[in-house]
């Protein structure tokens, strides 16, 4: 056992918990990991894969037993999300993708919303986080979308871009501007939109470097027709809404890409405990161990960030944007390097499609993207010490 693998004795989780998450390894390892590779080449949506998550009742872990969910820990949610995104990236960030987009619900939701969508999204649905438009990255607050009132309805029309299970979700959690508000802040309101509201159109699938089977979609909205009992949040209270939102979603993505980071890193020290140079295995030579000392540290620094800010969530604390940032920014930083440095310790093999490391190289790319680029990311925490 080294110092990697007794981070996970650390989870220190309850039992009920604790089996869980060894269900969830093992479906990891003996079901999704062996397609990955199928699923990348092919960018086909894995929907064996789903199926075997909503066997293991996966969604109804984050929903509240009130609602038909189990209501597990928060950290026993990032440990579910690193196993599956380690095993595939793309499987991982379709079901953790399902947490994002119904936490605002679960938050925010009056009583009936709660009824009306919990149980479904418990029971399998998927869920999608309908944010960014072309115009509207990091920025939340440059969004076009507008929602306006129309008698007991709401008419959307708009467009979002890059939504992640746009064109298979079952519930979208959108995110707009009220039309008589003309505050940009002030004016972000959010809705829920189901499936198969005439209007809703999905324009286009993107052909991606990574995450290849997990669908990005374009979607547009043509003066679709929403209840008003669909409204999360009206003006004054979206923005408040989308931040406590992301607060709980980026420590979502650090899980995912620690996945990423963990894989790439057991799959470049197996390599280089099996291959040899000059006679002697590469893992020998000091300038690899010093290198392999730099990632294991790193590795294990992230991975106990991750158990804290989990553990803090659990414990009641809301005000954690800082703690995510620095989680989601160390995390998929530490992806990218990890698995380019894979890459490189695999030689010619690391380009080749055959072994996994140049999928996860592909795969950690867009963590350090999403979920606010890790340029805004490092602008939080330094602002955030600033004396008011």
């Amino acid at each position: 056992m080294t110092v990697i693998t007794r981070l996970d004795d650390q989870l220190a989780l309850p039992e009920d918990e604790a089996i869980l998450l060894e269900s969830v390894r093992q479906f990891a390892r003996e079901q999704v990991a062996p397609r990955a590779a199928h699923h990348d080449e092919t960018g086909e949506f894995p929907w064996e894969n789903i199926k075997g998550i909503n066997a293991l009742g996966l969604n109804a872990m984050f929903v509240p037993e009130a609602y038909g969910g189990a209501g597990l820990s928060y950290l026993s949610y990032l440990a579910c999300v690193k196993e599956i995104s380690a095993a595939c990236a793309s499987t991982g960030i379709i079901w953790a993708t399902n947490f994002h987009a119904i936490k605002p619900v679960i938050d925010f939701g009056s009583e009936e919303q709660k009824h009306r969508f919990l149980p479904a999204i418990a029971e399998g649905a998927l869920a999608a986080l309908v944010i960014t438009e072309p115009d509207a990255g990091s920025d939340a607050t440059g969004m076009r979308t507008k929602f306006t009132p129309d008698g007991d309805d709401i008419i959307v029309t708009g467009s979002k871009t890059f939504i992640t299970n746009g064109d298979v979700a079952d519930f979208h959690v959108v995110f707009g501007k009220w039309s008589e508000t003309e505050d940009p802040k002030a004016a972000i309101s959010c809705l829920v939109l189901e499936k198969g509201t005439p209007g809703l159109r999905v324009e286009r699938l993107e052909d991606k470097m990574g995450h290849r089977a997990s669908s990005t979609a374009t979607l547009s909205f043509d003066d679709c027709r929403v209840p008003k009992a669909n409204l999360l949040r009206g003006p004054g209270e979206g923005l408040k809404l989308l931040l406590a939102s992301l607060n709980k979603s980026r420590p979502s993505v650090g899980a995912h890409a620690l996945g990423i980071a963990r894989a790439a890193f057991e799959e470049a020290t197996g390599y280089i405990n099996g291959r040899k140079q000059s006679g002697r295995k590469i893992i020998e030579f000091q300038g690899i161990q010093f290198l392999l000392a730099d990632l294991a540290a790193e590795l294990a620094m992230c991975e106990a960030w991750l158990m804290h800010v989990g553990r803090l969530v659990d414990a009641g604390h809301n005000d954690i944007g800082v703690e995510a940032s620095i989680l989601k920014m160390r995390a998929t930083d530490l992806a990218m390097r990890m698995s380019t440095e894979a890459v490189q310790l695999h030689g010619g093999y690391g380009y080749v499609k055959e072994y996994k490391v140049e999928r996860l190289m592909r795969d950690a790319k867009i963590t350090q993207i999403w979920e606010g680029t890790n340029q805004i990311h490092r602008q939080l925490i330094g602002r955030s010490f600033i004396e008011r």
